[in-house]
């Protein structure tokens, strides 16, 4: 299945947003941020999100937005808790290296690869492809650096997948649904769905046709993880906070 490089719809600037994560029951696990620095064409991304446990989810995703998305860098940590396995794993497209380090009961260790990455790499970059998923077209496909116990590269299909209704106060709008399946390729892939190793479908939901902007994501945060969802959100005040939730 052919990759192809995101063409640049919509300019990322300067922002600084805040992010909800719920389980499957609804219950708030995690607060988010979302950070974003332009420096003429470079971009530096980061996604953060700080556990009730004391878990961490930290992605830091440099990359460059000419006529097409470039990743240059990426970095993501997972640790805590909420994570079966910790992982740190850093993309280098530049050099074409993967490093990560392999946590084991003998100590950790820090390993590295060289890989022919590809240019459509989409790492920490999904919710901003999808943003600038092309007018009219059925499908887009890029790939995606899977970390596993050894990195291996997947394809992601991205294609619209209807609208739902939401409400902003008391406004009701369309949110543009789109499906993100993964395609693990090669002798994995044939044998993943056999095994129970197929990831699930990343649903994601995306407003404004004009300047598109994303609001919710529901899917794994890693490898056989539950579905867990994302969500905007706008800080609170003390008099609309219930006292010694988080505490």
């Amino acid at each position: 299945m052919a990759a192809e490089q995101v063409r640049v719809i919509e300019r990322q600037g300067d922002l600084h947003g805040f992010l909800l994560l719920k389980d499957a029951n609804g219950k708030e696990i995690a607060t988010g941020e979302q950070i974003s620095e332009a420096r003429g064409s470079v971009i530096s991304w980061r996604t953060v999100f700080r556990f009730r446990d004391g878990s961490i989810d930290d992605e830091v995703t440099v990359f460059r937005q000419g006529s097409t998305f470039q990743l240059i860098r990426d970095h993501h940590i997972q640790k805590g808790a909420s994570f079966p396995k910790p992982m740190d794993v850093t993309i280098d497209a530049a050099k074409g290296e993967v490093s990560w380090t392999d946590f084991s009961k003998n100590g950790n260790q820090t390993k590295s690869q060289q890989m022919k990455l590809p240019d459509d790499l989409a790492n920490g970059m999904i919710p901003l492809l999808v943003e600038n998923f092309p007018h009219g077209a059925n499908s887009l496909t890029v790939s995606y650096l899977a970390a596993d116990s050894k990195p291996r590269i997947v394809k992601l299909t991205i294609k619209p997948d209807g609208s739902d209704k939401v409400w902003i106060g008391p406004f009701a709008g369309q949110a543009d649904r789109f499906d993100i399946h993964t395609e693990i390729g090669g002798v994995a892939g044939v044998v993943a769905p056999v095994i129970g190793k197929q990831p699930p479908d990343i649903k994601m939901w995306v407003v404004g046709r004009v300047v598109p902007v994303f609001i919710r994501l529901d899917g794994p945060l890693y490898e056989q993880g539950p579905i867990w969802t994302i969500l905007l959100t706008a800080p609170t005040w003390p008099t609309e906070h219930a006292k010694g939730e988080w505490d």
